[in-house]
């Protein structure tokens, strides 16, 4: 399996050759690289930094060389423990430090892990920044401390309740009315550190009866980690057995949030932010943003409230950058990554399920019932093994040539929209693989367009 360095961190599978897998010399490698970038942006000083990680079994392995090799660079960690990517990004902002690194490799099956590399906001690297990194990485232009001069280690225990207590705070999360819904939901923690912060937020929160499932943080996932429908029927069983409200479930680190129905249903990973949306546009007018790989159901929200819906290529970063340009209210991707500026500016689980619950709650009807307030598009997906780095760029030409009609949008590999659908193809941040996404308003048009791509590129 190819070791992939993107705008998404660096991540890999555990174990097998240098350069090829993720090994203890990559991991070493390029934390050290991370610390020589971080110490260049400090001239004064230790750099701090923030570390955290999802239940992964080779977590703590991983952890422990990023944090000796840290430390061997004079720089001082703050130590979380378990910890999601969003609890991650705020500590980073609360302790002022100078940057972060979650050790997770997102959805990622179990055999995979990753470095995470944050800036000095709690956000994810910019293209350019990487790229600064991974020059320092390839050249190997890094130095250590002397033994006088090596970090030290401060433990943070309460990093989970700060940010519970912050989205408690927010305005738009309305405790008393998700209190006295008195819901029952039922949490798949996928054996990470969901499973931990999910059920006390809940708690928190005054659900009437909270069910976990797949909640204990042993890093052994009870299926595969992506939060998609094929993935879930567990979960969706248990909804329905136990009469919930609502089922949750989240990837391992926290960052994107999946919703099932009270009927066993799902309400769509596209759909989580178009539901956030609803909730905050009523709210709070203002722009909106998601990436070019999410539904136009977004867009249909935001014309509904008389607000702009912009684009941003696929990655937080990238949405991020234009959330800010655009001053938005709410933005996010359609993987179930939900943004609240008022909270922070990173994809975060916990920040959407108090605002789906507050959303839920103000409403009065079922979960079921508000889904069918948004259009009905139907989105397939497909991909394409890489067998070459070079690979990518024919693909591409091979659609540029050959497709003529529609609006065609390069920012990110190519985006062709027509009036009844669209259709994205981009080369990966997280596999060796070009992904393929087509949508449309059936889902008979949705594959025909795929089956028109495809039929292009083979």
């Amino acid at each position: 399996m190819t070791l992939i360095k993107s705008i998404s961190g660096i991540r890999g599978t555990i174990g097998g050759e240098s350069g090829i897998n993720l090994t203890p010399q990559d991991i070493v490698r390029f934390a050290s690289a991370y610390g020589a970038w971080l110490r260049s942006k400090r001239k004064d000083g230790r750099p701090t930094v923030v570390m955290g990680r999802d239940a992964r079994i080779s977590g703590p392995m991983v952890s422990d060389l990023v944090v000796a090799t840290l430390l061997s660079q004079g720089i001082d960690i703050i130590q979380l423990g378990l910890a999601a990517t969003p609890t991650v990004e705020m500590a980073v902002m609360e302790a002022k430090a100078d940057g972060g690194v979650i050790i997770s490799a997102s959805h990622n099956p179990a055999e995979w892990n990753g470095l995470k590399l944050l800036n000095n906001s709690g956000e994810f690297l910019s293209a350019r920044e990487g790229e600064e990194v991974m020059k320092i990485a390839a050249n190997e232009q890094f130095k250590y401390s002397n033994v006088h001069s090596l970090g030290n280690i401060t433990v943070n225990n309460k990093a989970n309740q700060d940010h519970i207590e912050k989205i408690l705070k927010l305005d738009l999360v309305d405790q008393k009315s998700v209190a006295r819904s008195n819901m029952t939901i039922v949490i798949d923690g996928i054996n990470s550190v969901g499973g931990v912060v999910v059920p006390e937020l809940l708690e928190r929160l005054g659900a009437g009866r909270i069910i976990k499932l797949n909640c204990r943080p042993d890093g052994l996932f009870s299926h595969n980690p992506e939060p998609l429908p094929e993935h879930l029927e567990g979960l969706a069983s248990i909804v329905v057995k136990e009469k919930a409200d609502v089922g949750f479930a989240v990837d391992p680190d926290g960052d994107r949030l999946v919703i099932v129905n009270e009927d066993g249903s799902m309400f769509g990973e596209e759909y989580t932010l178009v539901a956030v949306a609803d909730y905050v546009l009523k709210c709070q007018p203002g722009s909106t943003v998601s990436n070019l790989s999410s539904t136009r159901a977004l867009k249909d929200l935001a014309l509904k409230y008389g607000v702009d819906c912009f684009a941003a290529a696929v990655g937080e970063v990238n949405v991020v950058e234009k959330m800010k340009e655009v001053n938005a209210v709410i933005g996010g991707e359609g993987n179930g990554g939900v943004i609240y500026p008022e909270l922070h500016w990173g994809r975060d689980a916990l920040i959407g399920i108090a605002l789906f619950l507050s959303h839920l709650a103000t409403d009065g009807r079922k979960c079921s019932e508000i889904r069918k307030d948004y259009a009905d598009y139907y989105i397939v997906k497909h991909k394409i093994t890489l067998e070459k780095e070079t690979g990518f760029e024919s693909v591409i030409n091979r659609i540029r040539e050959q497709v003529r009609e529609g609006e065609i949008n390069e920012e990110d590999g190519v985006r062709i929209d027509w009036p009844d659908g669209w259709i994205h193809v981009r080369k990966s941040n997280t596999e060796p693989v070009v992904r393929i996404i087509s949508e449309s308003i059936s889902k008979e048009k949705a594959y025909e367009q795929l089956k028109k791509i495809k039929d292009h590129i083979y």
